[in-house]
């Protein structure tokens, strides 16, 4: 089973939620020992510039020599 979450920062330590759905699909409880593998995602840029609108022609860049 594998989610995606975001890391928070308690205190000094960084914390990872369970989603609720994954948690009883898994029968995990609290105080229960799990194993967790950590992986850091690449973010991607789809949907970064939302909003923008298209280019036209006057948006181009001018190289003047």
């Amino acid at each position: 089973m594998s989610f995606i979450s975001k890391a928070v920062s308690v205190g000094g330590s960084i914390m990872v939620t369970i989603p609720k759905q994954v948690a009883e699909l898994l029968n995990i409880h609290p105080n229960e020992p799990i194993e967790i593998e950590v992986k850091k995602i690449k973010k991607s840029g789809f949907g970064l510039f939302k909003g923008i609108g298209k280019f036209t022609k006057e948006d181009e860049l001018q190289i003047n020599d």
